[in-house]
């Protein structure tokens, strides 16, 4: 038995991380992915605007008067992984490239994810992390960081990520 293979932990945060490829931000990509209790995926997501918002018209800003940064308009990896399933996500695991905001916290709630696995920390607030971690930790959902897992996508020459 080869032991070159990804664990399941390493196969879904790829996932999650190939999903973060897909977002038109150009300073935070974040990717999800929804698993169930038998390693199928039931949701992926990524951040970016709604369906029929332009990228092109709405900004990318992170600072600026409220109405002219993308904190309004952005749809958060995770509540587009959990918008996305097929299945639903009652009782699943979320993989998720950075530790989910206190917003996004509610949603994973909600919908009935038992799991949290993440990567890294960065991108919410400390008040928003601690009012995350204090939710999960009273509605029972278990969370867990794990190593970082990296994916290396090679474009046929003339494309760029």
């Amino acid at each position: 038995m080869s032991n070159n293979h990804l664990s399941w932990d390493e196969y879904f945060m790829s996932v999650a991380n190939l999903s973060s490829l897909r977002s038109k931000d150009p300073k935070t990509k974040v990717g999800a992915c929804i698993v169930n209790e038998r390693n199928h995926i039931v949701g992926v997501g990524y951040n970016g605007f709604p369906v029929g918002v332009s990228d092109k018209e709405f900004p990318w800003e992170r600072d600026g008067d409220f109405l002219d940064t993308k904190y309004p308009y952005v749809v958060h990896a995770e509540q587009n992984a959990i918008l996305n399933t097929h299945a639903g996500a009652y009782g699943c695991r979320i993989y998720t490239t950075n530790f989910p905001c206190h917003e996004c916290a509610k949603y994973i709630i909600q919908a009935g994810i038992k799991e949290v696995i993440y990567m890294r920390e960065n991108g919410a607030d400390e008040n928003s992390k601690a009012a995350s971690k204090r939710m999960f930790e009273a509605a029972g959902v278990t969370v867990r960081k794990m190593d970082t897992v990296e994916v290396v996508v090679k474009r046929q020459e003339g494309l760029q990520l």
